[in-house]
């Protein structure tokens, strides 16, 4: 991995990784909550419902006011499953795509299943949170990928015409790998978008994404980021479209003001680089997170979807503290979300303390079973 010796990571680096953890996971969550309500709506509706300056503020959806949606729960996984692939390195069994389908497939479970087996001890804490069986909306590309236990690969992907966002949405974990090196980050990211998003167009911009909130968590400017994910996305055959929609964002920055018609034309007819493509600008444009936000999600496309991708860039460029308070009391999972994203942050700076040669937590492998 890199970076994962507690020794390397002074207070001051380790307090600031676990802001920019927390910050991206509950900054993609709030995205997420407050676009989902108004997913698919036209701009025109948005305005009928929420006044003519459309959303402004968290709404109810059909789960509630705050309400998450499968963009959170399977992001949540992707960090579970992160934490498990460095857990299990130990054994020796280090391929980290398996343990992440395990984990969507985990996640597959809270979609059909009344609730958690606790019989299931391997399962982990996560899949043991009552809360996360809920269909919160999941894309007909998730729930076909991880219908069985095969394995979608870049040789043979699931859904290979499927270009949605929802890939992309669940990868911001893979750029919290911050001792990787970001060419590493981007192969992982892809490979596990393949298991749901077989067209290249979708799993390259769940690559890209991730090196963005990458170069983001290392404290990068959100411009070098983006120049560093067109830079290495450049050797990939296919990686065209996802590039140009990166560009055309970074351009459209110059036009002036920000306005939702030049938000809808980023977006396109909702495929995934063009969604990227809205986070980025929205980020690049807003004047702080909450600007930024409900610029991602005042208009005709996949409002959930920009919104979780918005708030994850957000979240890592500014971390925790810059979200919005009030947002984030009415978040469904806050403390679900807090305490795996400092396990993460554990897990990363002190792993071989929990879990190493030198040492053993008995509880920490309760929670990530080598199973």
């Amino acid at each position: 991995m890199g970076a994962t010796a507690g020794a390397i990571w002074g207070r001051t680096e380790q307090q600031d990784f676990r802001g920019r953890v927390r910050g991206t996971l509950l900054g993609a969550a709030v995205g997420d909550a407050l676009g989902a309500p108004v997913d698919g709506l036209s701009l025109e509706q948005i305005r009928q419902a929420h006044g003519p300056e459309g959303l402004a503020d968290l709404a109810a959806g059909p789960a509630g006011r705050g309400a998450i949606t499968q963009h959170t729960q399977l992001t949540l996984f992707s960090v579970d499953g992160l934490i498990r692939a460095q857990v299990r390195r130990d054994t020796g069994a280090w391929h980290p795509p398996t343990d992440l389908h395990r984990a969507y497939l985990r996640w597959a479970a809270t979609q059909r299943d009344w609730g958690p087996d606790e019989r299931r001890a391997e399962d982990g804490w996560l899949a043991r949170e009552e809360w996360l069986y809920a269909p919160r909306s999941p894309a007909r590309a998730c729930l076909l990928g991880l219908g069985d236990e095969t394995m979608g690969t870049l040789d043979a992907p699931k859904n290979p015409g499927e270009q949605g966002p929802e890939a992309a949405t669940r990868s911001a974990p893979f750029g919290l790998l911050v001792g990787w090196d970001p060419q590493l980050v981007l192969q992982l990211a892809i490979e596990c978008a393949a298991q749901t998003h077989g067209h290249p167009t979708a799993y390259f911009a769940a690559g890209a994404y991730a090196v963005i909130v990458h170069a983001l968590a290392r404290g990068e400017t959100l411009d070098a980021a983006v120049q560093r994910a067109l830079a290495l996305l450049g050797p990939w055959p296919g990686h065209q479209p996802v590039a140009e929609a990166l560009q055309h964002a970074l351009g459209t920055v110059r036009q002036g003001m920000p306005t939702p018609a030049r938000i809808e034309e980023l977006a396109g007819p909702g495929t995934a680089e063009g969604v990227l493509a809205v986070a980025v600008y929205c980020a690049l444009v807003g004047e702080d997170v909450r600007h930024g936000l409900c610029l991602a999600v005042n208009h005709g496309g996949p409002s959930g979807a920009a919104g979780a991708l918005t708030g994850g860039l957000l979240g890592a460029l500014h971390g925790e503290t810059a979200l919005p308070p009030a947002w984030l009391a009415e978040l469904e999972g806050r403390p679900t979300m807090l305490v795996l994203a400092d396990d993460f942050a554990m897990e990363m700076t002190q792993g071989p303390a929990l879990h190493g040669p030198t040492g053993s937590a008995p509880a920490w492998l309760a929670r990530y079973p080598r199973a």
